[in-house]
């Protein structure tokens, strides 16, 4: 359960490296230093994501659909979600349409965040995050920012972020905690699905809950 909530935090917040800029190793490509960077996105993001959380928590905990919806909008800002169906559809994505591949991510986050969204608010806002390295990606596929969740009490969570241009900025298209990777996660769980239905079938059952996720 908390390799689960851990990827829902990760996913939907994509918790930053505190203080990156000095923790970067040398061999970290020189764009980490310019504005819109993958750092400094994340960084950004998740300063703005924390701080709501905790000054918006009391209604955050009355009405879970404020939740979701704060949620959902974080995901929709940094995460690249059609790229992310794609790598999830696997061979079952070769030739599909783009709207095919949008609804399906559509309804994959959708219920990755409604089975997980509401126990964010179980976490601790004052997590710390310590960033080991920025390098990049093979065949220039983007950058890989490897990270730890720090918490008091517990064993840090490692959790590294994949990241690729996307319309003229950075985004998160794979989240590895525990070294367990997003993608690859869903693309073991929907294979036997997507071997016997549609794309748009398997969309609309995980959007009724028929199908559900898990990121165990």
């Amino acid at each position: 359960m908390r390799r689960a909530l851990s990827l829902a935090l990760a996913a939907s917040l994509v918790l930053p490296a505190a203080a990156f800029a000095q923790q970067a190793r040398p061999a970290a490509p020189a764009a980490t230093a310019q504005a819109g960077s993958p750092s400094q996105l994340v960084l950004a993001n998740t300063e703005r994501v924390l701080k709501t959380l905790e000054s918006r928590r009391a209604e955050f905990t009355r009405d879970r659909s404020a939740l979701q919806n704060f949620i959902n909008g974080e995901f929709n800002t940094m995460f690249d979600r059609d790229y992310a169906a794609r790598q999830v559809l696997g061979r079952h994505g070769r030739g599909a349409s783009e709207a095919d591949v949008k609804v399906f991510g559509d309804a994959l986050a959708e219920n990755l965040m409604r089975k997980y969204g509401s126990s964010l608010l179980d976490f601790n806002t004052q997590l710390r995050v310590r960033v080991k390295s920025e390098a990049p990606l093979p065949r220039g596929l983007g950058v890989r920012v490897s990270s730890e969740l720090l918490r008091s009490g517990g064993e840090p969570i490692p959790v590294d972020y994949l990241m690729r241009q996307s319309g003229g900025t950075w985004k998160v298209f794979d989240v590895m905690v525990e070294g367990v990777s997003f993608v690859r996660t869903f693309r073991e769980q929907f294979d036997s699905q997507l071997q016997r239905k549609s794309i748009p079938e398997v969309a609309r059952e995980l959007r009724t809950g028929q199908i559900q996720v898990s990121a165990e």
